[in-house]
C-alpha cells in the first residue's frame, strides 16, 4: 500500500522489485505476495481467515480500489480462495499472485515494468461538469424557520 500522497502502483512496484532492476518477475511477485500474506495473517495461523479478510476489505481495500485497481478485482484477497473454504492459505495466495502476474504481463515477456503497468491503469472517471453561473448551495446553512 502506498503512503499518503504517493502513487500506489509506483509504491508497490518499487517495494516488489526486490533487486531494484526496474522489472518484476513472477518470482518477485510471488515473494511479495508471501510478504503481504504474513501482514494479513494477523493471528499467524497460516491462513487469512474471514475476520482477517474483513479487516483487509474495510481498512486497506478501500484505499487500494481508489488508486490501483489494475485487474478490476473487487475483493483481491477473498478471490484467492480457490477451495471456497472462506479462508486463504499461503499456497492459494501465491498461486493467485502467479495468475495475476500472467494477467498483467499482457505482452507475455515474463516481466512487468512500471511503464507497462501504468499503461494498464484505468482512466480516471469523468468529472461531472458544473455550471459556473449556477447558484451555490451552502449545505451548512440554517434552513429552519425563525
Amino acid at each position: 500500500m502506498a503512503t499518503a500522497g504517493a502513487d500506489a502502483i509506483t509504491g508497490w512496484f518499487q517495494q516488489a522489485d526486490a533487486n531494484h532492476d526496474g522489472i518484476i518477475t513472477v518470482d518477485e511477485m510471488k515473494a511479495d505476495a508471501e510478504r503481504y500474506f504474513k501482514l494479513l495473517d494477523l493471528n499467524h495461523d497460516g491462513e487469512i481467515d474471514p475476520d482477517e479478510i474483513m479487516k483487509y476489505e474495510q481498512d486497506v481495500a478501500p484505499q487500494n480500489r481508489r488508486s490501483s485497481n489494475l485487474l478490476g478485482l473487487a475483493e483481491p484477497v477473498a478471490s484467492a480462495d480457490s477451495n471456497f473454504n472462506r479462508g486463504v492459505s499461503l499456497q492459494e495466495f501465491t498461486v493467485a499472485a502467479g495468475r495475476r502476474f500472467n494477467a498483467l504481463d499482457v505482452e507475455h515477456k515474463g516481466k512487468l515494468t512500471l511503464a507497462g503497468l501504468e499503461n494498464l491503469r484505468p482512466p480516471e472517471p469523468a468529472r461531472e461538469k458544473t455550471d459556473a453561473d449556477a447558484p451555490q448551495i451552502n449545505a451548512d446553512a440554517d434552513t429552519s424557520p425563525n
